[in-house]
């Protein structure tokens, strides 16, 4: 089922005329939806247009997840085949069925412990579309702060810390702690810095 996430922002001028996109997937339980509010947020925050929309099968039951959040004057919610910039993904295996939606010279940014990603098979595709990979193990570094459904703040601090997408990690932070509960934005702040940490020093190295 599909569903509009959020609207256009009000009276900002995005000041992009390409349209930036952005697919998020994982599984239900996960915090895709969570993930893509922090992002949308952010974004109108920062005066953009957005418009996005999110599908789910069984996600209560660990269903595949995935959000399309589209940054800039677009009118349609969905993210086309071959047109998204980046994909954020919280499961391997999700990762690889949504790598339709990347465009050439896109980005994808993965939550994996797996030292053979991507696999063998998948290798020609990205080069021919010279699309870039990062992984993080966010799953296991959330785990270890002791907040193992929080992989998603790992991953999304991790991806910050490239600066590529239409918000800096400054303003994605602060939209942590503006949209937080009271009672978890102390340890939302901690992973996702935790995240922001071990991108920053994969860019140094």
């Amino acid at each position: 089922m599909w569903r509009l996430f959020a609207s256009l922002s009000q009276g900002g001028d995005c000041g992009i005329v390409k349209p930036i996109n952005i697919v998020l997937c994982g599984l239900g339980g996960q915090g895709i939806l969570f993930m893509t509010k922090v992002m949308a947020q952010a974004a109108i925050d920062k005066g953009l247009n957005i418009i996005g929309a999110e599908t789910h099968g069984m996600a209560q039951r660990g269903g595949s997840v995935v959000s399309h959040l589209r940054i800039g004057d677009v009118e349609n919610s969905l993210i086309k085949t071959g047109s998204a910039h980046f994909l954020l993904s919280l499961e391997e295996n999700e990762g690889y069925r949504n790598l339709p939606f990347l465009s050439h010279r896109a980005r994808m940014y993965v939550n994996t412990n797996s030292a053979q990603f991507p696999r063998e098979e998948i290798k020609a595709f990205l080069k021919k579309k010279e699309i870039t990979c990062h992984t993080i193990p966010a799953g296991t570094m959330a785990q270890e702060l002791g907040v193992p459904l929080s992989s998603n703040l790992a991953l999304l601090g991790y991806f910050s810390a490239f600066g590529e997408g239409p918000v800096s990690h400054e303003e994605m932070r602060t939209t942590i702690e503006k949209v937080s509960p009271d009672r978890f934005k102390e340890i939302n702040l901690k992973v996702f810095d935790a995240g922001l940490q071990k991108g920053e020093e994969e860019r140094r190295s």
